[in-house]
């Protein structure tokens, strides 16, 4: 009886170390790293791309939106958002000084507050100290025509003939928010 319980012990803790491996190797949510490489400028922004699965994404808290309008976001699902920098950022005046900080947000009807924290390890779930907060930008968001069934930053490169800044974007659902930098 004893030897009984012992395998039906081993059996289910190997199932759950197998369990915790798939889940592990993969998330709902999977972790993406984006790069963007301009004149000595190595940009790096890590975070994990959750998908709309005909939730609703943006919108009041009252319509039971995923990220409710006004409230605090880690920019994605699981860890916070990290931004990666070699060399100084310029974001409307506010300088960003190369090395690590995380990236979360606060997103609005029409515009968002884009949030550089000093904070670089923590889970993200909770919003960081506001005292490690480096800066805060306001930027409008955009209606997309065709909805981004999951979470997606990319960078926009300065265009040739165009403004001497180049941007960070996110983009999901139907919504659309472009950060400039230089």
């Amino acid at each position: 009886m004893k030897k009984k319980i012992i395998y039906t012990l081993l059996s289910l803790l190997a199932l759950f170390f197998v369990y915790a491996a798939y889940v592990i190797s993969n998330p709902v949510s999977p972790l993406e790293t984006v790069t963007y490489n301009i004149n000595d400028k190595e940009i790096s922004i890590t975070y994990s791309r959750p998908f709309k699965k005909g939730r609703l994404i943006f919108g009041n808290e009252s319509e039971s939106a995923l990220v409710p309008f006004d409230k605090y976001w880690r920019t994605g699902a699981n860890r916070h958002t990290v931004i990666n920098t070699n060399s100084d950022l310029n974001f409307k005046d506010n300088m960003l000084s190369a090395g690590e900080y995380s990236l979360y947000t606060t997103p609005g009807l029409d515009s968002w507050d884009i949030t550089f924290n000093s904070t670089n390890a923590f889970f993200g779930i909770s919003k960081p100290d506001s005292e490690k907060d480096l800066f805060t930008i306001t930027v409008p968001s955009n209606q997309l025509n065709e909805s981004i069934e999951q979470f997606t930053i990319d960078f926009i490169p300065s265009p040739p003939d165009g403004p001497s800044f180049s941007s960070i974007r996110l983009r999901w659902d139907l919504t659309e928010v472009v950060i400039p930098f230089n």
